[in-house]
């Protein structure tokens, strides 16, 4: 089976490509002998009843420096195609949220991957809140006095904005801490949208697990170490990853939401626990793929396709 792939992605030059997942995928559909066309977001349309994007057919090798080489550039009707992956970077904005609105239009019959609707309505610190026997305690506000409530219940909590990515912006706030109506202020001067606040899990310092599910079903997970002196473990902030088992735990969290991923269309999916907790539910291409992979000695990423092949069969 060839099928035609277009990818909606941030700029391919600037990755790293012993780190980004789409890159890894796209490696995996080209041995696969699927073609590959690519397209920033900016560059998607709706035009008269069509979907269509300004983009190259793409060509990707694991050669740093030289890692993909593009055709001419050309607009196609996504219609045309049977597969578009989308990989887009917060800010989870309304530019973000409208690209999902434009590929609906199209999806199932092209078959986007992940579901753009639920893409749109699952933002990953949102997701989590319909488990919270798996969360820790967690709030979302923007009133300053509701959050200096729940800090003097709890204690030591992070703060962060509510669609950022990778670590930026988050802040680990003690109990007498005198800088959260200052971030609070500060974050209110950026934008309107509610801040996350969730409890302090000092297991942390042990590491923020990574956990890969694919069609709703856990394959395998990496543990992001903090640099010292760091509370963040994200890799863009210098986390290191390691090898690390499933535990019986993380197995409990994947049995309780994979059946959820599974039914909205969520092929890739990567989660974060820290100890015994469930923080966050990524969906939009989430790291961790080609770290999982060399760790585990197991083409991971195989199995995206295998899904994906299953749904165009």
């Amino acid at each position: 089976m060839s099928l035609k792939v277009a990818i909606q992605m941030d700029p391919i030059g600037p990755i790293n490509i012993d780190a980004d997942s789409t890159f890894r995928i796209a490696l995996e559909a080209q041995a696969r002998g699927h073609s590959l066309f690519y397209y920033t977001p900016d560059m998607l349309a709706y035009q008269e009843g069509r979907v269509t994007a300004r983009g190259w057919p793409l060509t990707v090798q694991r050669v740093k420096g030289d890692h993909f080489t593009l055709g001419d550039e050309v607009e196609v009707d996504l219609a045309d195609f049977d597969v578009v992956w989308l990989r887009q970077d917060p800010p989870f904005d309304m530019g973000y949220i409208t690209t999902t609105h434009i590929l609906d239009m199209i999806h199932p019959n092209t078959l986007v991957v992940n579901d753009p609707f639920w893409v749109r309505n699952y933002p990953e610190k949102l997701l989590v809140l319909k488990f919270p026997d798996l969360t820790p305690p967690t709030m979302i506000a923007r009133d300053l006095e509701t959050l200096r409530a729940f800090r003097k219940r709890h204690g030591d909590v992070i703060l962060k904005p509510l669609y950022g990515n990778g670590g930026a912006g988050v802040f680990k706030l003690n109990y007498a801490d005198s800088n959260l109506a200052s971030l609070h202020e500060m974050f209110s001067g950026i934008n309107r949208e509610p801040l996350i606040m969730q409890k302090f899990l000092p297991d942390v310092s042990k590491g923020d697990k990574r956990v890969i599910l694919i069609d709703g079903e856990a394959v395998g997970a990496i543990n992001r170490v903090p640099a010292t002196g760091e509370t963040r473990s994200n890799m863009h902030v210098g986390g290191r990853p390691e090898k690390v088992d499933l535990t019986d735990r993380d197995r409990e969290i994947c049995a309780a939401i994979g059946p959820l991923l599974r039914e909205k269309g969520q092929v890739f999916v990567g989660i974060d626990v820290i100890g015994n907790w469930l923080t966050e539910i990524n969906v939009t291409s989430p790291t961790g793929l080609q770290e999982l992979e060399r760790f585990d000695g197991i083409n991971v990423t195989a199995k995206i396709w295998e899904a994906i092949e299953r749904r165009r069969g």
